[in-house]
């Protein structure tokens, strides 16, 4: 097995080299718990030996990336952590579960690409589905991979609650925003409105009891952030504290690079059905992208997780590798 080494000294202040790092020490110790499993335990062999393949192909893949790294020092920085939102809009019950279901589809997606994510915060509908929720997603190249999923989605299908057959018109908003774990900014603490309160929800002694959910609150912009994922409230409090950072970097990188905003699509909107940038059709078994004019079938498959090739479609398109089509709604 090779024993390849990184340097990451030069490199100190890129996210992507100090993630890929911390990835290579993660593997290095499961390597060297499959090695000693594989001397107490010979009946262990087959599975260690084949862990150790596997810890092989992950290590020499993330030599690669780290390579390319080194080897593009201009090449655009991609942050590893996004926060991902998701909104209900137009449509009641049915936005709200339809924005469940969006949330479950990226989960999916993102456990597929072997990322972890976390629920930082979710208000539920009274009769189900979800109102808002905020779920931080990390992975290599994960908001690479999601920047342009930030937009209106819109649903059309028949609902279970629809006795007359009628297709109904609903809309989830989706937000992808990359998290930086340190950023250019500086904010006067003055500046941060702090807000303290139970958690709620299901779980633990105190979940309901002490007032760990924090919420921050930008007074010069009005951008808020809450945050109930962690047992402390000291830990919810870092945690609100980076995203507010990261969400007033965005605004400013907005402003100062307009290119950048374009291709990164950085309004939430309100959840107006004209701002749709995608169409679920389910009696047509039809998604559309309106930006590209492509259209993909299979959507229970889709919700399910499997967007990759709308993802690759859109990338190949900010390339210029691929022409929009004629297939709009």
């Amino acid at each position: 097995m090779t024993d390849n080494t990184i340097q990451p000294l030069d490199y100190a202040d890129d996210h992507r080299v100090t993630f890929l790092v911390d990835e290579w020490k993660r593997l290095t110790q499961a390597e060297h718990d499959a090695s000693e499993l594989l001397e107490v335990d010979p009946g262990m062999k087959e599975l260690a030996e084949k862990e150790l393949e596997d810890i092989s192909a992950q290590k020499d893949s993330l030599m690669k990336q780290m390579e390319s790294i080194i080897g593009n020092p201009n090449e655009r920085e991609w942050p590893n952590e996004v926060i991902l939102e998701v909104r209900s809009g137009v449509g009641g019950e049915e936005a709200s579960l339809f924005a469940e279901e969006l949330a479950h589809m990226y989960l999916r997606f993102a456990e597929v690409q072997k990322w972890t994510w976390t629920k930082l915060d979710e208000s539920r509908a009274a009769l189900g589905g979800i109102k808002e929720a905020q779920f931080e997603i990390k992975g290599v190249d994960c908001y690479r991979t999601l920047r342009f999923e930030t937009g209106v989605h819109r649903v059309q299908r028949v609902p279970a609650t629809e006795k007359a057959g009628r297709i109904h018109t609903s809309t989830a908003s989706v937000a992808i925003l990359p998290l930086y774990k340190r950023t250019k900014m500086e904010v006067p603490p003055t500046d941060i409105e702090v807000e303290f309160s139970r958690s709620g929800g299901k779980g633990g002694q105190n979940v309901n009891k002490v007032e760990t959910a924090v919420r921050l609150i930008h007074k010069p912009t009005g951008i808020d952030v809450r945050v109930t994922s962690e047992r402390s409230q000291a830990q919810n409090r870092e945690k609100a504290m980076t995203m507010l950072m990261s969400r007033l970097q965005q605004k400013k990188d907005e402003e100062e690079d307009r290119e950048r905003a374009a291709d990164r699509k950085g309004q939430v909107g309100t959840g107006d059905r004209s701002e749709k940038i995608r169409t679920y059709n389910f009696p047509q078994d039809r998604l559309t992208d309106h930006r590209i004019k492509q259209s993909w079938s299979n959507i229970e498959a889709i919700m399910g997780g499997r967007i990759g090739p709308i993802l690759e479609s859109l990338d190949k398109y900010e390339k210029g590798e691929l022409e929009a089509g004629d297939d709009d709604e």
